[in-house]
């Protein structure tokens, strides 16, 4: 197992750390394993920007989408490959009321909160240690959040471990506490295309879902409320269908996201468990993901909204370049009871655990 500390890749822009009051250059680290998959990730955002791994043909790909520059990373409006937080996904209104207090997060036009507000995790510079093993390496990454960044109360001690190891399983851990109680509900938001050329859609992937029901959004893509069952519907990936088969169906969901943007439901009530989410199937290089959670939603979103985005070797991403399975909890958990709650106690710890897995068909 390697672990490298620095630069390669990437141009050390002065950029502004953390809460912008200081500057500091980026840093990346590389951690590879035996079999030499290779995964690049970066101080800021924790963004993953390259992952490399092995196709069934024993070449190497570079499978998720990213950029060159920090400078692209700080002005990036999509989120690519990093954490976000303190909210990731939709909050109506954005008004919240805890312990009897109430908060105002920052608003989108239109009266929604959006992953995290005008500058979320994805924005901020993490303080990152390397670690490594015999048969795994990763980095640590933290961030203290300070009370009513962005409107949400308490001072949030966040960590998040990233983990390759020599089973091609990379593991993403989430621990979080606050001084008083709050809101949370992270993800990570890495795009990927398995055929490691961004240039193709990814309508021929095939994908599995292990989920009976899926969240409708209204026209701000923010959940009804309604936990709708995917049977006959366009949202039925409960066997192995390719993304883009019903993609273009007539159908007022996929209207209103311009694709799949929509939370498929893992449990409706909450249990740490970590469930088996998703599979992903690459037809031409046979590279294979598989999606583990702990989290009670994996949200399906096809790169709906990218248009001539200039990403790494100045390749340009655009609609349908990549997908994202983000676990995550639901969205705009506050506005329904019914759904598992994003409420964490003060002092209480916060945990979650997602594993993407790869492996090649045989």
């Amino acid at each position: 197992m390697k672990v490298k500390d620095g630069t390669e890749n990437m141009t050390t822009d002065t950029i502004v750390a953390g809460s912008k009051k200081s500057a500091s250059s980026i840093n990346l680290h590389t951690i590879e394993n035996g079999n030499g998959t290779r995964l690049v990730v970066s101080d800021l955002g924790a963004a993953v920007v390259s992952l490399f791994v092995k196709d069934t043909n024993g070449n190497f790909k570079d499978v998720v989408l990213g950029y060159d520059t920090p400078s692209d990373y700080q002005n990036d409006e999509f989120y690519l490959g990093t954490v976000v937080g303190r909210y990731a996904n939709r909050v109506a209104g954005g008004t919240v009321v805890l312990d009897n207090a109430t908060y105002k997060l920052h608003l989108r036009e239109g009266g929604y909160h959006l992953h995290g507000g005008l500058e979320g995790f994805n924005k901020k510079t993490f303080q990152a240690v390397s670690f490594k093993s015999k048969d795994k390496g990763g980095v640590i990454f933290k961030y203290t959040s300070p009370h009513l960044e962005e409107g949400f109360p308490g001072e949030l001690q966040l960590e998040v471990m990233y983990t390759l190891d020599d089973d091609d399983v990379w593991s993403i851990e989430y621990k979080a506490v606050s001084n008083k109680t709050t809101l949370v509900n992270f993800t990570q938001h890495t795009y990927f295309n398995l055929s490691g050329n961004p240039a193709n859609t990814i309508d021929d992937h095939e994908l599995k879902l292990l989920s009976q029901y899926y969240l409708p959004v209204n026209k701000l893509q923010v959940p009804t409320g309604e936990i709708a069952n995917v049977n006959g519907t366009p949202f039925d990936f409960k066997s192995f269908k390719k993304i883009g088969q019903d993609i273009l169906q007539h159908n007022e969901q996929l209207q209103l996201s311009n694709g799949y943007d929509h939370s498929f439901v893992l449990e409706k009530q909450y249990t740490p468990i970590l469930k088996h989410a998703a599979i992903v199937k690459e037809p031409v290089f046979g590279i294979i993901m598989d999606v583990y959670t702990t989290e009670p939603a994996v949200h399906l979103y096809t790169g709906n909204f990218l248009d001539n985005v200039k990403g790494k070797n100045g390749i340009l991403y655009n609609k349908r370049s990549a997908f994202c399975l983000e676990t995550q909890h639901f969205p705009d958990a506050p506005n329904h009871p019914h759904f598992p709650s994003t409420i964490l106690k003060a002092g209480e710890q916060f945990y979650s655990k997602t594993i993407f897995k790869f492996s090649v068909t045989k």
